[in-house]
């Protein structure tokens, strides 16, 4: 099988053992590797699997190509970006200053993705590659994200009306997630400039709804 036959490009079967799961992480974590140092099209799935020291058929047991792969490490990231939005909204959180909540929204994902070297080889392919479950992958997340901070405002501001919620929402969502992604590919002189002009443009437009809220 070669990584253009598969028209399926899902992860195969899940891991039931931990004996399973190790083994996939090794997948995982070694394809991450490699599509930093080779770049997603020059590595192959025989490639991954030499370098996480499994043989392909049990590369291929849990993912039919390399795509999958690729989507499987995407996932990881929705999660682990969704665990910190969790983090970011919670209880206490409600009580923030407009301009405390913003700061520590946007320096925490900019930590996060500045932290984690393959973040930008994974979203940049996925971004490239664009195909249906590719693009529906990530408006699951996107949307689970701004109905979450939409219900989050709610909470800030009663007097704002669900629709009114989740369209603030989505602007932040949007805009904040473009400009952090702008922002990784600077140099890091001209990416604390985008971010602090990222959170003046956020700070005018939530004060507009939640001054007297937050």
């Amino acid at each position: 099988m070669t990584d253009n036959q598969s028209s399926n490009s899902k992860m195969r079967r899940k891991p039931q053992q931990a004996r399973s799961q190790e083994r996939v992480n090794d997948i995982l974590s070694a394809a991450e590797e490699l599509f930093i140092e080779m770049g997603y099209e020059q590595t192959t799935t025989r490639v991954i699997a030499t370098r996480a020291k499994v043989p392909i058929g049990s590369l291929y047991q849990f993912f039919p190509d390399k795509e999958a792969i690729l989507k499987a490490l995407a996932v990881q990231y929705f999660q682990q970006e969704y665990q910190l939005f969790a983090k970011l909204h919670t209880k206490e959180a409600e009580s923030l200053p407009v301009a405390v909540y913003v700061d520590r929204v946007i320096d925490a994902f900019d930590h996060f993705m500045n932290s984690h070297p393959g973040y930008r080889a994974v979203y940049e392919q996925l971004l490239n590659l664009m195909t249906y479950s590719a693009i529906e992958a990530m408006e699951n997340y996107e949307y689970r994200i701004v109905d979450e901070l939409a219900a989050f405002f709610a909470r800030l501001n009663p007097k704002l009306d669900g629709e009114k919620c989740q369209a603030i929402a989505l602007v932040v969502v949007k805009v904040v997630g473009d400009l952090l992604w702008l922002a990784t590919s600077q140099h890091p002189e001209k990416r604390q400039l985008l971010l602090a002009e990222t959170k003046i443009l956020m700070l005018g437009y939530l004060n507009n709804y939640l001054d007297n809220s937050i």
